[in-house]
């Protein structure tokens, strides 16, 4: 079960002002639950999670690049990027990944709270029409589109959980993808040795290798791992499944228990599943160290194939849920 209501407005926030206005801001801010002192920092410009640690003296739980850019000049490498309307490039009119990542969003009136039993969190949104980077084809300028995005974050101690809504404010139905492209920290450098830094509970997928061009189903018990050149693989459910449910490692004695659910007007859509390791494509990426790849893994979940455009009026609501155990 999923908690998506998790802002009060008589909750206190102990690291900002709760304005009761929409603000626009450019420095990062940190939100702090007070009661188990976990903590994560949010960038506005791409609504970005840049990290998220269960404790002050807990390691990190996300990746964050050495050479990331953090002036609001390009997206931000690592953390989590939000993806929408696309995942990728399959729409080569506008750019890879959609606009979310590329604009500043605004802090939602009263959102931020710190309460100790409902943990502590923020609300972000962004208009369409505040969206001035990244456009382009059916989504530039002159689009006959509309819509309303917005980002929750909430944790409570050893969970974290990002909701991203959008809610189709024009006139004409659209079709989209939308995904969460979370970057994980591998502790000790060990994303290459599958003993402790793999995916598991992808069983039963149709799997899309981006990188051989091969398409099959994963009948595999064995877990999903990174060897020693770059993995990019898309996860597609099967059947009557729907939700993801995936156990990710991430060093010696560590584990990340991840789930995603997300519908469409109330009506539930199957979650696709991606991993991606750049390895030996990292020494061409120029916010990326070249050997960074051995600390990190991307386990992303994401509404991609089978998904309903979204009509006039309606909303598309996607969760997931990060627990560190």
């Amino acid at each position: 079960l999923f908690f998506f209501n998790f802002f009060f407005p008589s909750a206190t926030n102990n690291t900002q002002p709760n304005s009761r206005t929409m603000t626009t801001a450019k420095d990062p801010i940190t939100i702090t639950h007070t009661a188990t002192s976990s903590s994560f920092t949010i960038h506005p410009y791409g609504a970005h999670i840049t990290s998220y640690a269960t404790s002050p003296n807990a390691p990190p739980i996300l990746f964050l690049s050495r050479d990331a850019i953090l002036d609001g000049t390009k997206p931000i490498r690592g953390g989590i990027p939000l993806c929408f309307p696309q995942f990728g490039q399959p729409d080569p009119s506008y750019p890879q990944h959609g606009f979310l990542r590329n604009n500043y969003w605004k802090v939602v009136e009263g959102s931020a709270f710190d309460d100790d039993a409902n943990g502590a969190g923020i609300a972000m949104e962004l208009s369409l029409k505040d969206a001035v980077h990244a456009r382009g084809g059916k989504w530039g300028e002159d689009t006959k589109y509309d819509c309303v995005c917005r980002f929750r974050v909430r944790i409570c101690g050893e969970s974290m959980t990002n909701t991203l809504e959008v809610e189709n404010t024009g006139t004409e139905a659209f079709d989209f993808q939308m995904l969460l492209h979370t970057y994980y920290l591998v502790s000790e450098g060990k994303a290459l040795d599958g003993t402790v830094c793999y995916v598991e509970g992808l069983k039963g997928y149709k799997v899309s290798d981006k990188v051989s061009g091969e398409e099959y189903v994963n009948d595999s018990d064995e877990p999903i791992v990174i060897k020693d050149s770059i993995v990019d693989r898309v996860y597609t459910p099967m059947g009557e499944k729907v939700g993801l449910d995936v156990v990710v490692g991430t060093g010696p004695g560590r584990k990340i228990l991840l789930k995603a659910n997300g519908d469409v007007d109330g009506k539930a859509v199957p979650v696709s599943g991606v991993v991606w390791n750049p390895v030996e494509k990292a020494k061409s990426m120029a916010d990326f160290g070249d050997d960074q790849f051995n600390d990190m893994i991307c386990v992303e979940p994401g509404l991609l194939s089978d998904v309903p455009v979204l009509e006039a009026g309606k909303k598309v609501t996607f969760t997931q849920v990060i627990k560190s155990v």
